[in-house]
This record gives structure tokens, C-alpha cells and sequence, in this order.
């Protein structure tokens, strides 16, 4: 018989079903016995009775063990108070491997304990439901690139520079070429896509060697980043504010049941839609001012910083026109200020901090090379760029988007280690 996953159950009501997976938990009612199965695909309650099943097939209930495998055969019947709104009659069962004593129990366990068994905790409800969620972010990301007619340009991992600063680095060595550098965004390669194909995104993994143990931090993290010839930071505000709006509305058509089972109260959610709130960096220090912080203007907002800003409003706020000393290199300068950078950053609420960072780029050759200069970068490494401004320059505009905060926010986690499948942090390289 064809197997047929859990999820399709709804199109085999009444049918004989042949079910592969693995046991989620079982429980006993004299006669009657309950094995709940998982398929990675969702739960389904199989029920064994006495007499309707052979003996042989009945014994097998004792046998398994929590995380065996085994495949299921019976009839699908529709029964809203099993998990998942089905059941199965059982007419026989295959065992394919006994499960060993499984290290994760119902039992609250530490998260040392959890994360040295990441392998495992995949497998419960909760990182289920997280990492489905994901997915569904990484589907609506690019839908939503390649419904506009943005190219995909994948960036190396491997490059010669900084893009972000130098003391984030991870360095190795690179044949007899010398240094190379794990990348810390995709961005510059970017924007040569952008010059070549007028709208393009960069969508890899990303590193920064940054000795944080905050909640918001991780060594690796999956990060999008659109760039758009043309486009100037108003651009780069509208392009973003949509994306966003994009990627939590499809969250919400399409992964409810995930967020329930998060209990995620998604009132904040369900308030990202256009047109998201706008303030300029002098403007969130007036917040920050008559909020009681003490803060000096000139200096980046801290995780505390952004959380009192968010919380004067109900969505994600945008953030532009940053100091330009505290920004990278390759921002552009206000035309009205040139303490300035064309910069913005948008700040999820609830705490979440920045989930996008971007700007309008230096299009100027002799103020990219100077810039280069002020921050003791090698220029020989940035050639390639400051052709980008010899051959054709134009004003041009992107952002980046980290995965994991975005997932975290969404999912309403305390932590971003919970956010990507296997996490590398400062102190955690395994499994």
C-alpha cells in the first residue's frame, strides 16, 4: 500500500492508510491502547483494541518505546478530540527499530542540557512549530523578491575585506593568497549585481566573530539583503515597510496553528501593515530623553535603548538618518547634514530590537575612496568596488534582514538559539 503522511490524512477518511514514522507517546486503557505517531509531517493517534487486531499486533504496543519507528496500517477516521483531528483503526504494525531510553522526557530540562541534544529536540512540538515557522519566513522572503522581478545573486562566503568592520572577522588562511575572511554580509557583491541587473538580493549565511552573549546573537545567521539601483533611502523605506508587511502576513495566513501552539499573542503581528512609523535618529533620542535614559547623541542604541523606543508604538518602527560616525563606511551622507548617514534601521516591538538595516550607498568615487581611507581599510581589497563609481555610478539602495531575529520575534522566543536549526554561538559549536 502507497503511505500517505499525516498531513494528508483529510483526503483518506474513511480509507486503509499505510502511516512511516516514529513513536510520539503511547498510553494505555485496559483494552484499548493509544499509540501516537509522528511523521515529521504532524501527530496521529493510533488505536489498538483488543480482538479487533491480533495478538501479535497488540503484543507490539508493549515493545515500543518512545522515538521507535515503526509503520502503522489501519483505517483513517475522522475524530476531533485525537491530536491532530484524526485517528487510526489499527490492523497492523511493523516494528523498524526499537528506540533506546530516550534522553528527553516530558520533565522540564535545562537548555544546556537541550541544545548539548539539538539533534534530538528537533523533534518535540515546540521546535516543530519554530522551525515550520521559519520555513514559512525563508517561502515568503523569496516569493516576495521573485514575484518583483529581483534577481537572486549569491554572494562568496570567502572574501578578501571587511565589509562591516574588522574587529568581527573570522580569518583563515587562503592558499598562498594570504588572509581570507568568512563574509559578514553579502552586500558589496550586492551591489555590483544591482549595477548589472538593476534589482537583485543576496540570500546566504553570514558571520561575525562578535564575543556577545546577549539573546540577539549569533556567530552564524542566515541574512537577505536587496539591493536596487536607483533607489534612494525613501525607496529603501517603502521596499522595506512591504517586505515586512509581506513577511508576517503570510505567517499569519499560513502558520497559525504553529503560533498557537507557541501560544503566541500575535496581536502585535497582526499589526504590521503599511505604512509602518518613521522617525529620525534625533527624534528616538528625544524619546529615549523623556523616557528618563541617559543617553549622549553620537552613540549607537544599545538592546535597551531600541526596546524603549519600540515600545511607544504598535508595530515595527523605522529608524533613519543615524550619526554617520557610528555607521559603516560605505553610507552615504545626508545632502542637509553631513553628520548624517542616509541610514535606517527597523525595530521589531516587544523588546526585539533591529530586524532591518540599511541605507542609501555612497555613490561618489572620491568620497568612497576617501571613506576607505578614513577607516583604514586595505584599498587594494576594495578595487572591484570603487569600480562600481568608475563605471556607471548611480544612487543605489538596499538592506539587509536577519533570519533568525525575525523568526524570533515572530515566534515570541526569549532567545535566537532556538531559531535556526543547529546554533553556533561564542560558547557553542556542536552538535
Amino acid at each position: 500500500m502507497k503511505r500517505t503522511y499525516i498531513e494528508e490524512l483529510s483526503k483518506h477518511q474513511g480509507e486503509e492508510v499505510t502511516l512511516k514514522g516514529w513513536l510520539y507517546h503511547k498510553r494505555s486503557s485496559g483494552k484499548i491502547k493509544f499509540l501516537v505517531m509522528r511523521d515529521g509531517t504532524g501527530i496521529v493517534q493510533g488505536v489498538l483494541v483488543k480482538g479487533a487486531a491480533s495478538d501479535e499486533v497488540f503484543d507490539c504496543f508493549d515493545k515500543l518505546t518512545q522515538e521507535s519507528s515503526f509503520v502503522m496500517k489501519g483505517k483513517a477516521k475522522k475524530e476531533d478530540r485525537a491530536p491532530g483531528g484524526y485517528e487510526i483503526e489499527v490492523s497492523d504494525i511493523e516494528i523498524v527499530s526499537v528506540a533506546q531510553d530516550y534522553p528527553i522526557t516530558p520533565k522540564e530540562h535545562g537548555v544546556e542540557f537541550l541544545m548539548d541534544r539539538r539533534h534530538l529536540w528537533l523533534r518535540s512540538s515546540r521546535q516543530h512549530a519554530v522551525l515550520r515557522i521559519r520555513h514559512e519566513i525563508i517561502r515568503a522572503i523569496r516569493e516576495f523578491f521573485d514575484s518583483r522581478g529581483f534577481l537572486l545573486l549569491d554572494a562568496p562566503i570567502f572574501t578578501p575585506a571587511a565589509c562591516e568592520g574588522t574587529s568581527t572577522l573570522f580569518e583563515t588562511d587562503y592558499f598562498d593568497l594570504g588572509k581570507a575572511y568568512l563574509t559578514q554580509s553579502g552586500q558589496l557583491y550586492g551591489e555590483a549585481g544591482a549595477m548589472a541587473f538593476g534589482k537583485v538580493y543576496v540570500f546566504g549565511p553570514t558571520f561575525r566573530a562578535e564575543k556577545s552573549k546577549t539573546r540577539r546573537h549569533l556567530t552564524e545567521f542566515w541574512m537577505v539583503e536587496p539591493e536596487v539601483a536607483y533607489f534612494d533611502l525613501n525607496d529603501d523605506m517603502d521596499l522595506a515597510e512591504e517586505f515586512l508587511e509581506h513577511i508576517v502576513q503570510s505567517v499569519l495566513k499560513n502558520r497559525m496553528p504553529e503560533l498557537k501552539t507557541l501560544e503566541r499573542n500575535t496581536e502585535f503581528l497582526e499589526n504590521v501593515k503599511r505604512p509602518l512609523p518613521r522617525i529620525t535618529y534625533d527624534e528616538a533620542v528625544d524619546i529615549l530623553k523623556r523616557k528618563g535614559v541617559n543617553f549622549e547623541w553620537g552613540n549607537d542604541f544599545g538592546g535597551s535603548d531600541e526596546t524603549v523606543i519600540s515600545e511607544q508604538f504598535d508595530r515595527p518602527v523605522m529608524v533613519h538618518r543615524y550619526p554617520a560616525k557610528i555607521k559603516a563606511f560605505y553610507m552615504k551622507r545626508d545632502p542637509q547634514n553631513s553628520d548624517l548617514a542616509l541610514a535606517l534601521d527597523v525595530l521589531a516591538p516587544e523588546g526585539y530590537g533591529e530586524i532591518i538595516g540599511g541605507s542609501q550607498r555612497e555613490d561618489d568615487l572620491d568620497i568612497l575612496t576617501q571613506r576607505i581611507r578614513e577607516h583604514s581599510l586595505p584599498q587594494d581589497a576594495f578595487e572591484w568596488y570603487l569600480d562600481l563609481r568608475r563605471y556607471g555610478s548611480v544612487p543605489h539602495a538596499g538592506f539587509g534582514l536577519g533570519v533568525e531575529r525575525t523568526v524570533g520575534w515572530i515566534c515570541g522566543l526569549d532567545h535566537v538559539r532556538e531559531t535556526i536549526p543547529f546554533a553556533r554561538m561564542i560558547y557553542r559549536l556542536t552538535p
